[in-house]
């Protein structure tokens, strides 16, 4: 029992001790904006429910001294104050140890303590900004997964609800922010106490606190919620699309999720030093799915990011219909398939047993596979029973926790599927299938293996939920596929076998988390398909990407994969023809070091292939056009630009230097600026940096952080490594935000892959410390990952050996996973014979 405990026993533990519990905070901060420093106090109602001589809480990088620690009983008339407050830094808690054994029940726990407004991004932290040429300082708050600890102690785990008090004591000038409205302010000469409304009970990391110079617009829901978007001052115009989309949502998740928003106002804000793309406290998409309902503990972080991803496309498609977004929401699927395709991966709940091991689990799998199984839940089940059973697991675990066990309950109740069984497959355990197809005697012949890049066979098995289509879109079949083989007769597939154009699609639309593999003849017949348009752009990308993996797999031949491209010649739909030039662009990427004799051929295909796209949108924004052609635009622009196309890159240069002159000129708007700069880099080498330079000017003359991110987007595209060198160098400078510098990394074209991981290596020990979270892990993914051969495998592998701690573990992992695979295409690529004759063919005919 806890009241017999000794203070080690509360270290090297994943998790707070459950015998004390908060039900409230009161909690005041006073930041110093130009010390960078803050003091505060917590007043914590807590609930003592076993008997103990320790409370233990979450702190990190503050400053606490016994003397500032006591804990009132309620009703007692006591002030207890503790004999030994000890600081426990590798597990980031205070344990407090009282001489006598505390009362059940509810009392107070007082804390004083003083932290630094650091730069890493997360805690309680400083932005800096421009107001009238001037530098300043904001104080911001970023808690999850786990840093509101830094920020003031308390039980720092999801589990732990309370609600908040919060009172801040500010400068006059400064615009103070909190997740409630203000209730009252107190001016007291230069400094004002401003006083927040007590929120819903909610986790730590959702508590927000904001101190700066803003504007806002403003507008209201038809219930009267205030809805408000925070810019830098002067900037609040660059609110106003975000604000429409912002009120049409909460009417629409209020009706999706029968449950209105519980908040009176809902402020978004733009920081400009933020290292995550968003942070829910509390935002749109996460209300429902996070906020209200919280996942009890990280294990089952993707009811939070997996649900607020789908739901996000679920509103982009009622407001948005002409973008298409189910299509797009395939490179999700993508993203999410990679990753679950390495040894190294994941489930989507998966244990977590440090605080350490957090982050990296803010992945691919649990938002993108997340959204994923969801999305092939939904489509199982049927939209209004999927929506209607959500509705009744919100309302029954509002203001409380949940584990994926209890949304399964809820799903299975209102479907009457067997919904848990079906799911376990998909969550409890790591990656997915491959589904392996043939047509024998008017039967279908299913197999199912664990798909793995690297080619290796798993063991894996899942209940899979297969739709099928034959010849038309018509008439779908759906079953669900337990086994590890199976015969299938289906009605209507002899017929229809007859005919001339006969095609057979599994995973219709692909709303399902499992890849195909076809026969050749139905590979044959579905690469027709493909070129006379018969199927729908969901699965003319998904016939793509199925075989851009079986082949990296080494299950394909290139050359298949090839004639597939070849097929997309009459592509219409952005989302599938952008695909088709990512993976031209990574097969390219591959061949320079499989078989650079064979690159002029290669260039020659796939220049051929792209040109009369290009000819088609052209430079200039036609009248009418919609988004998707805009962002087409962009994408083909800059893929020939990276090819070397003559032609666009002197357009290009024409254009921006047209540009350079007049910011304003109708020759260069945003779609095309980075194809332009892109296109301009290929002319830049170490005796010749005049574009370079030119970059560089347009980076520090822009107030827009979008032509910023742009600009740096573009810098390393240099096809001169002295030139890459030097960019990579500018990203580590005080004129780059570090949430900027992932720009910069994803810029590096293929010559320059050795010289980026070169650079990394002999800058590792500063970067390493300047940069934390998945800031630190994308520097790894980036830079690793595009090496190709087992040589440089080695050498990361080696690298990383002395210098590997429990945060960056898995990404090194799979970083160098990725190394290997990528090896192995290569050599199998080495071993096909006809490449060499195949790409002529196309070279000539295209």
């Amino acid at each position: 029992m806890a009241a017999e405990q000794s203070a080690e026993h509360f270290r090297g533990q994943a998790r707070l001790p459950g015998f004390a519990a908060p039900r409230r905070y009161d909690l005041r901060l006073t930041p110093d904006l130009a010390a960078c420093t803050f003091a505060g106090s917590v007043s914590v109602s807590v609930d003592v429910a076993a008997p103990t001589r320790f409370l233990v809480v979450n702190a990190a990088d503050l400053d606490v001294s016994p003397g500032d620690v006591h804990f009132a009983p309620k009703g007692s008339g006591q002030v207890l104050l503790p004999v030994e407050v000890t600081s426990a830094l590798e597990d980031e808690i205070l344990i407090i140890r009282f001489n006598e054994v505390l009362p059940l029940g509810e009392g107070t726990l007082v804390i004083a303590f003083q932290g630094t407004l650091n730069d890493k991004m997360k805690g309680f932290y400083r932005s800096v900004y421009e107001l009238n040429g001037e530098k300043k300082n904001m104080a911001v708050t970023q808690f999850e997964p786990a840093d509101a600890r830094r920020c003031f102690p308390c039980w720092d785990e999801p589990s732990f609800k309370a609600v908040f008090k919060i009172t801040l004591e500010v400068p006059c000038e400064t615009v103070a922010l909190s997740n409630m409205p203000v209730v009252e302010e107190k001016v007291n000469g230069p400094t004002k106490t401003v006083y927040f409304q007590e929120s819903p009970i909610m986790s730590t990391y959702l508590v927000a606190v904001i101190v700066g110079m803003f504007d806002y617009v403003e507008a209201f829901t038809a219930d009267g919620t205030s809805v408000r978007v925070y810019t830098q001052v002067g900037k609040s115009a660059q609110g106003k699309f975000a604000l429409e989309v912002a009120v049409k949502t909460l009417i629409l998740f209020k009706e999706y999720f029968a449950v209105p928003y519980p908040l009176p106002k809902m402020d978004m804000i733009a920081i400009p030093d933020f290292a995550s793309g968003a942070m829910e406290n509390y935002e749109l998409a996460h209300q429902w799915f996070g906020n209200l309902v919280t996942m009890e503990w990280w294990t089952h972080l993707w009811l939070n990011e997996g649900f607020a991803t789908w739901v996000s496309y679920l509103a982009a498609d009622r407001f948005f219909p002409e973008w298409n977004v189910w299509i797009q929401f395939l490179e999700e699927s993508t993203t999410g398939f990679r990753l679950d395709a390495l040894a190294g991966s994941h489930p989507i709940e998966v244990d977590v047993n440090h605080v350490d091991e957090i982050d990296e689990i803010f992945d691919a799998i649990s938002y993108r596979k997340g959204a994923a199984v969801i999305r092939m839940l939904q489509s199982y089940l049927g939209a209004e029973i999927f929506q209607k059973s959500l509705a009744a697991y919100i309302k029954r675990f509002a203001y409380s926790n949940a584990k994926t066990e209890d949304l399964w309950a809820a799903l299975e109740e209102g479907s009457g599927e067997p919904v848990k069984t079906l799911m376990h497959s998909w969550t409890k355990q790591q990656g997915y299938p491959v589904v392996s197809v043939k047509l024998k005697d008017g039967k279908l012949e299913l197999e199912q293996t664990q798909f793995l890049s690297s080619g290796s066979e798993g063991v894996g098995q899942w209940v899979v939920p297969i739709t099928l289509c034959c010849c038309s879109y018509s008439v779908q079949q759906k079953f669900l596929f337990r086994g590890k083989q199976d015969d299938f007769n289906l009605s209507g597939l002899v017929e229809c076998q007859k005919k001339d154009d006969f095609w057979i699609k599994l995973n219709v639309d692909q709303t399902g988390f499992y890849r195909v593999s076809y026969d050749e003849e139905l590979a044959s017949r579905l690469r027709h398909a493909v070129e006379t348009n018969i199927l729908s752009a969901a699965d003319r990308y998904g016939v793509l990407d199925d075989t851009y993996a079986l082949c990296m797999a080494g299950k394909q031949k290139l050359v298949t994969l090839l004639h597939l491209i070849a097929a997309y010649k009459n592509e219409t739909e952005y989302t599938v023809l952008a695909h088709a030039i990512n993976t031209s662009l990574s097969i390219y990427e591959m061949m320079a070091v499989a078989a650079p004799e064979e690159l002029v051929n290669m260039k020659k295909f796939l220049i051929d292939f792209l040109e009369p796209f290009a000819q088609r949108v052209g430079w200039d924004a036609k009248s009418g056009e919609g988004h998707l052609n805009a962002l087409l635009r962009g994408t083909l622009l800059s893929a020939l630009a990276e090819l070397g196309h003559q032609s666009t890159i002197d357009e290009a240069v024409r254009r921006f230097n047209v540009f350079l002159e007049d910011r304003e000129t109708p020759l260069l708007p945003p779609d095309v600026r980075k194809a332009a700069y892109v296109a301009l880099m290929q002319t830049v080498n170490k005796s010749n940096k005049s574009g370079y330079e030119s970059l560089l000017k347009i980076y520090r003359e822009t107030d827009l952080s979008q032509e910023k991110v742009r600009v740096l987007g573009s810098l390393a595209s240099s096809p001169d490594p002295d030139v890459v060198r030097e960019a990579l160098n500018f990203l580590l400078s005080s004129e780059v935000r570090n949430q900027d510098c992932i720009f910069v990394l994803r810029g590096v074209t293929a010559a320059a892959h050795e010289v980026a991981w070169t650079w990394l290596k002999e800058n590792w020990d500063y970067i390493a410390e300047t940069f934390t979270g998945h800031l630190l892990t994308y520097f790894i993914t980036v830079t690793v990952s595009p090496l190709a051969t087992d040589e440089k495998g080695d050498e990361a592998e080696e690298f990383f050996k002395s210098r590997t701690k429990a945060s960056i573990a898995r990404t090194v992992k799979q970083s160098i996973e990725r190394v290997r695979i990528k090896a192995k295409w290569v050599m199998s690529t080495k071993g096909e014979a006809d490449l060499g004759n195949v790409l002529k063919e196309l070279a000539h005919k295209h």
